[in-house]
């Protein structure tokens, strides 16, 4: 009886043990440069300033790179690195449109005369992202930081983890579960689409070819339909389209509006309105009165996105140049 409970004690102990060791694996804290960079973050502050004032196009593009590393073996800043094959995830089709990284690159190179090889560029992804947000009038969070940078990046990764514009809800909400993000995750996360731009190429199927019979998708409202082929003709590879129209830079919930009148520039959007919880969201944020709790979930779920699969304490390293390993 006495070895059974010193047994079952010690098995308490492994198991707590196992938590607290995860716990500490994922090395992640607000305020982790205060003593190494204290002044890391309003560096990253005045570069985004200087770089909305003349590029505020820039500002979706610099969101969803964060999304885009965090999708694809962790957010560890593998989306930055070059392949001289051109084989990296920045060379996968889904990850060509991406823009910023000059920016991440000026951020970096400010750190580095501050901070020597200290501040992580998955980190300088991260709080950029945020600060994005707050420049187009959306909210702020408190950025966990004590990422640590990653030596690989593969294009087949991409391609294997990036959910498509085209998914429908089923595909997106096991792809976000993959992720460990949960169904309001994915409403919240799509949040983002309020401001920045789309090629017509994502999503041009549902104007002109949606089943191969040369016809439109259902599911999009048909004013929204002929104001779109206006602007994207048949295989249009560079024309841009708004993806919030009328609020694209400006990040608030006139996103969800579209999404509940079924002007979801996606195929991803418009699968919102399939799933009874994701729906119930949109329709609950749709009206500006839903802004405020829509800001404070947003942030919420992008502490959450920030977690997946992260790199601390003696993993991985902190790149000196953000598009190579040391």
């Amino acid at each position: 009886m006495a070895t059974s409970k010193l047994i079952f004690i010690l098995i308490q102990g492994i198991v707590l043990l196992s938590v607290l060791d995860f716990a500490n694996a994922q090395g992640l804290k607000v305020g982790f440069y205060a003593k190494s960079c204290p002044k890391a973050e309003a560096i990253v502050k005045k570069v985004i300033a200087q770089t909305m004032a003349v590029a505020p196009s820039l500002a979706g593009p610099l969101l969803r790179m964060h999304f885009h590393d965090c999708f694809v073996r962790g957010c560890d800043g593998s989306v930055l690195l070059n392949s001289s094959t051109n084989q990296a995830e920045k060379d996968a089709p889904p990850n060509l449109s991406l823009r910023g990284y000059g920016v991440i690159d000026r951020v970096k190179s400010a750190l580095e005369k501050a901070c020597p090889g200290v501040v992580s560029c998955s980190d300088i992804v991260a709080i950029v992202a945020r600060d994005v947000v707050v420049a187009d009038m959306g909210g702020h969070w408190d950025v966990e930081t004590g990422r640590r940078d990653g030596n690989v990046s593969s294009m087949t990764d991409a391609l294997l983890n990036l959910p498509s514009p085209r998914s429908n809800i089923t595909i997106l909400k096991s792809s976000f579960a993959q992720k460990g993000l949960s169904a309001k995750d994915l409403v919240v996360l799509s949040g983002s689409h309020t401001i920045g731009t789309s090629h017509c190429s994502s999503f041009n199927n549902r104007l002109y070819n949606f089943t191969g019979n040369g016809d439109t998708d259902p599911t999009l409202d048909n004013n929204y339909i002929a104001r779109l082929k206006m602007k994207c003709k048949p295989s249009d590879q560079t024309t841009l389209a708004e993806m919030d129209p009328g609020s694209f830079k400006t990040f608030d919930v006139s996103y969800y509006t579209l999404v509940a009148k079924r002007r979801g520039l996606f195929q991803s959007d418009a699968a919102l309105l399939d799933d009874s919880e994701t729906k119930t969201y949109v329709t609950n944020h749709a009206t500006p009165k839903g802004k405020a709790s829509f800001l404070k979930d947003f942030g919420v779920s992008m502490v959450k996105m920030g977690r997946i699969g992260v790199l601390t304490g003696n993993a991985g390293e902190i790149r000196r140049v953000c598009s190579k390993i040391n």
